[in-house]
Protein backbone atom coordinates (compact mmCIF):
# COMPACT_ATOMS: atom_id res chain seq x y z
CA UNK A 1 0.00 0.00 0.00
CA UNK A 2 3.00 2.38 0.84
CA UNK A 3 4.72 2.17 -2.70
CA UNK A 4 1.03 2.25 -4.23
CA UNK A 5 0.69 5.89 -2.67
CA UNK A 6 4.12 7.00 -3.31
CA UNK A 7 3.57 6.08 -6.89
CA UNK A 8 0.12 8.12 -6.71
CA UNK A 9 1.94 11.33 -5.01
CA UNK A 10 4.65 11.38 -7.19
CA UNK A 11 2.35 11.24 -10.34
CA UNK A 12 0.07 13.59 -8.82
CA UNK A 13 2.99 16.09 -7.87
CA UNK A 14 4.64 15.75 -11.56
CA UNK A 15 0.66 16.49 -13.03
CA UNK A 16 -0.10 19.56 -10.77
CA UNK A 17 3.32 21.29 -10.47
CA UNK A 18 4.87 20.73 -13.65
CA UNK A 19 7.42 22.80 -14.83
CA UNK A 20 5.86 25.21 -17.48
CA UNK A 21 7.83 24.19 -21.44
CA UNK A 22 8.66 27.70 -21.77
CA UNK A 23 10.61 28.06 -18.15
CA UNK A 24 12.19 24.57 -18.38
CA UNK A 25 13.76 25.58 -21.88
CA UNK A 26 14.62 29.04 -20.47
CA UNK A 27 16.94 27.16 -18.01
CA UNK A 28 18.43 24.83 -20.25
CA UNK A 29 19.23 27.31 -22.90
CA UNK A 30 20.66 30.09 -19.75
CA UNK A 31 22.58 27.12 -18.40
CA UNK A 32 23.68 24.48 -21.07
CA UNK A 33 25.25 21.95 -19.22
CA UNK A 34 21.90 20.88 -18.01
CA UNK A 35 21.42 20.06 -21.47
CA UNK A 36 24.85 18.40 -22.22
CA UNK A 37 23.31 15.22 -21.49
CA UNK A 38 20.61 12.97 -23.14
CA UNK A 39 17.15 13.58 -24.08
CA UNK A 40 16.31 10.83 -21.39
CA UNK A 41 18.27 12.34 -18.79
CA UNK A 42 17.01 15.83 -19.62
CA UNK A 43 13.48 14.34 -19.04
CA UNK A 44 14.75 13.08 -15.87
CA UNK A 45 16.09 15.57 -14.31
CA UNK A 46 12.94 17.97 -15.20
CA UNK A 47 10.96 15.56 -13.40
CA UNK A 48 13.39 15.77 -10.24
CA UNK A 49 13.55 19.15 -10.22
CA UNK A 50 9.68 19.47 -10.09
CA UNK A 51 9.37 16.79 -7.30
CA UNK A 52 12.19 18.94 -5.37
CA UNK A 53 10.63 21.91 -5.84
CA UNK A 54 7.76 20.49 -4.04
CA UNK A 55 9.50 19.37 -1.29
CA UNK A 56 11.55 22.45 -0.68
CA UNK A 57 11.09 25.80 0.70
CA UNK A 58 12.55 29.05 -0.71
CA UNK A 59 12.97 32.16 0.78
CA UNK A 60 14.73 35.05 -0.14
CA UNK A 61 17.13 37.09 2.64
CA UNK A 62 16.87 41.05 3.28
CA UNK A 63 13.40 41.57 1.08
CA UNK A 64 14.76 39.24 -1.97
CA UNK A 65 11.09 37.74 -3.90
CA UNK A 66 12.38 34.50 -5.02
CA UNK A 67 10.73 34.30 -8.60
CA UNK A 68 9.57 31.12 -10.15
CA UNK A 69 12.40 31.26 -12.52
CA UNK A 70 15.21 31.83 -9.97
CA UNK A 71 13.54 28.61 -8.08
CA UNK A 72 13.91 26.12 -10.99
CA UNK A 73 17.22 27.24 -11.63
CA UNK A 74 18.17 26.61 -8.18
CA UNK A 75 16.48 23.46 -8.37
CA UNK A 76 17.79 21.86 -11.32
CA UNK A 77 21.14 22.77 -10.58
CA UNK A 78 20.84 21.30 -7.09
CA UNK A 79 19.41 17.86 -8.62
CA UNK A 80 22.29 17.49 -10.64
CA UNK A 81 24.55 15.85 -8.58
CA UNK A 82 21.48 13.75 -7.31
CA UNK A 83 20.41 12.75 -10.96
CA UNK A 84 21.32 9.06 -11.17
CA UNK A 85 21.69 8.64 -7.21
CA UNK A 86 18.06 9.17 -6.45
CA UNK A 87 16.19 12.38 -4.68
CA UNK A 88 16.64 10.85 -1.13
CA UNK A 89 20.03 11.82 -1.24
CA UNK A 90 18.97 15.66 -0.88
CA UNK A 91 16.51 14.63 2.31
CA UNK A 92 17.43 15.83 5.00
CA UNK A 93 16.64 19.84 4.79
CA UNK A 94 13.84 21.80 3.79
CA UNK A 95 14.78 25.84 3.71
CA UNK A 96 16.84 27.26 1.35
CA UNK A 97 17.56 31.30 1.66
CA UNK A 98 18.84 32.99 -1.18
CA UNK A 99 20.73 36.15 -0.86
CA UNK A 100 21.05 38.69 -3.44
CA UNK A 101 25.05 38.86 -3.67
CA UNK A 102 27.43 37.47 -1.22
CA UNK A 103 27.38 37.42 2.40
CA UNK A 104 30.13 38.32 4.94
CA UNK A 105 30.38 35.92 7.98
CA UNK A 106 32.33 36.62 10.82
CA UNK A 107 34.66 33.62 11.53
CA UNK A 108 37.23 32.91 14.34
CA UNK A 109 39.63 30.33 14.30
CA UNK A 110 42.18 29.04 17.39
CA UNK A 111 46.16 28.58 16.46
CA UNK A 112 48.51 25.88 17.77
CA UNK A 113 48.92 27.57 20.82
CA UNK A 114 45.35 28.17 21.75
CA UNK A 115 44.89 32.07 20.51
CA UNK A 116 41.45 32.78 18.96
CA UNK A 117 41.86 34.62 15.76
CA UNK A 118 38.69 36.32 13.96
CA UNK A 119 38.00 37.24 11.12
CA UNK A 120 35.66 38.02 8.49
CA UNK A 121 34.75 35.71 5.08
CA UNK A 122 32.44 36.42 2.07
CA UNK A 123 30.24 33.37 1.14
CA UNK A 124 28.43 32.52 -1.71
CA UNK A 125 26.91 29.60 -0.45
CA UNK A 126 26.45 27.37 2.94
CA UNK A 127 25.16 23.99 3.31
CA UNK A 128 24.55 22.89 7.32
CA UNK A 129 23.49 19.36 8.59
CA UNK A 130 19.90 20.00 8.68
CA UNK A 131 19.89 22.92 6.55
CA UNK A 132 18.83 25.63 5.13
CA UNK A 133 21.02 25.57 2.55
CA UNK A 134 22.19 29.28 1.67
CA UNK A 135 23.48 30.43 -1.83
CA UNK A 136 24.14 34.06 -3.28
CA UNK A 137 21.98 34.62 -6.26
CA UNK A 138 24.56 36.45 -7.87
CA UNK A 139 27.03 33.78 -8.47
CA UNK A 140 23.71 31.40 -9.56
CA UNK A 141 22.88 33.72 -11.85
CA UNK A 142 25.78 33.65 -13.43
CA UNK A 143 26.58 29.97 -13.50
CA UNK A 144 26.40 29.82 -17.38
CA UNK A 145 29.42 31.91 -17.67
CA UNK A 146 31.00 30.62 -14.90
CA UNK A 147 31.03 27.11 -15.87
CA UNK A 148 34.38 27.65 -18.18
CA UNK A 149 36.03 28.18 -15.40
CA UNK A 150 34.25 24.62 -13.48
CA UNK A 151 32.70 26.81 -11.17
CA UNK A 152 29.22 26.26 -9.72
CA UNK A 153 28.10 26.99 -6.52
CA UNK A 154 24.71 25.20 -6.10
CA UNK A 155 26.54 22.01 -7.10
CA UNK A 156 29.51 22.63 -4.79
CA UNK A 157 26.69 22.95 -2.10
CA UNK A 158 24.86 20.42 -2.96
CA UNK A 159 27.48 18.10 -2.86
CA UNK A 160 28.28 18.50 1.03
CA UNK A 161 24.45 18.11 1.48
CA UNK A 162 24.97 14.42 -0.54
CA UNK A 163 28.41 14.12 1.52
CA UNK A 164 26.90 15.48 4.86
CA UNK A 165 23.69 12.97 4.19
CA UNK A 166 25.47 9.72 3.86
CA UNK A 167 28.73 10.45 4.90
CA UNK A 168 30.56 10.21 1.36
CA UNK A 169 34.22 11.67 2.77
CA UNK A 170 33.87 10.46 6.56
CA UNK A 171 35.90 7.73 8.21
CA UNK A 172 38.83 7.12 5.40
CA UNK A 173 41.42 7.24 8.85
CA UNK A 174 38.83 4.08 10.08
CA UNK A 175 37.15 2.77 7.00
CA UNK A 176 38.37 -0.78 5.69
CA UNK A 177 40.54 -0.59 2.27
CA UNK A 178 40.35 -3.46 1.18
CA UNK A 179 36.09 -3.23 0.96
CA UNK A 180 34.43 -1.09 -1.94
CA UNK A 181 33.56 2.21 -0.20
CA UNK A 182 37.57 1.83 1.53
CA UNK A 183 39.13 1.56 -2.06
CA UNK A 184 36.95 4.35 -3.25
CA UNK A 185 37.71 6.43 -0.30
CA UNK A 186 41.38 6.03 -0.36
CA UNK A 187 41.96 6.81 -3.74
CA UNK A 188 39.86 10.15 -3.65
CA UNK A 189 42.61 10.60 0.04
CA UNK A 190 44.98 9.98 -2.84
CA UNK A 191 43.57 12.60 -5.39
CA UNK A 192 43.49 15.20 -2.49
CA UNK A 193 47.02 14.67 -1.09
CA UNK A 194 47.93 14.88 -4.97
CA UNK A 195 46.29 18.40 -5.24
CA UNK A 196 47.27 19.89 -2.31
CA UNK A 197 50.53 19.14 -3.19
CA UNK A 198 50.02 21.23 -5.84
CA UNK A 199 48.35 23.95 -4.67
CA UNK A 200 50.78 24.06 -1.91
CA UNK A 201 53.92 24.25 -4.23
CA UNK A 202 51.95 27.14 -6.22
CA UNK A 203 51.18 25.43 -8.96
CA UNK A 204 48.21 25.87 -11.74
CA UNK A 205 44.99 23.58 -11.40
CA UNK A 206 42.01 23.83 -13.29
CA UNK A 207 40.32 22.59 -10.02
CA UNK A 208 39.82 25.74 -7.69
CA UNK A 209 42.54 25.59 -5.15
CA UNK A 210 39.59 26.12 -2.19
CA UNK A 211 39.60 22.41 -2.99
CA UNK A 212 42.81 21.60 -0.85
CA UNK A 213 41.17 22.95 2.22
CA UNK A 214 39.96 19.27 2.92
CA UNK A 215 38.60 16.61 1.57
CA UNK A 216 35.25 17.64 1.81
CA UNK A 217 36.22 20.28 -0.17
CA UNK A 218 37.95 18.72 -2.69
CA UNK A 219 35.20 16.29 -3.38
CA UNK A 220 32.32 19.62 -3.47
CA UNK A 221 35.26 21.15 -5.88
CA UNK A 222 35.77 17.88 -7.84
CA UNK A 223 31.47 18.09 -8.36
CA UNK A 224 31.67 21.25 -9.82
CA UNK A 225 33.94 20.92 -12.38
CA UNK A 226 32.69 16.96 -13.04
CA UNK A 227 28.70 18.71 -13.67
CA UNK A 228 29.38 22.61 -15.57
CA UNK A 229 33.24 21.33 -16.93
CA UNK A 230 33.74 17.78 -17.54
CA UNK A 231 36.25 17.40 -20.59
CA UNK A 232 38.69 20.60 -18.29
CA UNK A 233 38.11 18.32 -15.49
CA UNK A 234 38.89 14.74 -17.28
CA UNK A 235 41.93 16.71 -18.88
CA UNK A 236 43.61 17.57 -16.17
CA UNK A 237 42.41 15.20 -13.69
CA UNK A 238 41.20 11.40 -15.83
CA UNK A 239 41.46 9.95 -11.81
CA UNK A 240 39.68 11.61 -10.34
CA UNK A 241 37.12 12.10 -12.94
CA UNK A 242 37.13 8.41 -12.85
CA UNK A 243 36.13 8.38 -8.95
CA UNK A 244 33.65 11.04 -9.14
CA UNK A 245 31.82 9.48 -11.98
CA UNK A 246 31.96 6.31 -9.91
CA UNK A 247 30.23 7.99 -7.42
CA UNK A 248 27.35 9.88 -8.89
CA UNK A 249 27.11 7.62 -11.60
CA UNK A 250 27.32 9.67 -14.52
CA UNK A 251 29.25 10.57 -16.99
CA UNK A 252 29.01 14.24 -18.50
CA UNK A 253 31.91 14.15 -20.99
CA UNK A 254 30.90 11.02 -22.25
CA UNK A 255 27.11 12.73 -23.17
CA UNK A 256 26.70 13.84 -27.08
Amino acid sequence: MTGWWQRWRRSRTLERRAIPDALWQLTLVRFPFLAARSPTQVAALREMTTLFLAEKEFSGARGLVVSDEMAVAIAAQACLPALALGLDWLDGFVGIVVHEDVVVARREVEDDDGVVHAYDEELSGEAMSGGPVMLAWRDVDDAGESAVDGYNVVVHEFAHVIDMRRGVTAGVETVDPASDRGRWLHALADEYERFADQVENGEETFLDPYGAEALEEFFAVGAEALFVAPAALLGESPHLYRLLTEFFRQDPAAQP
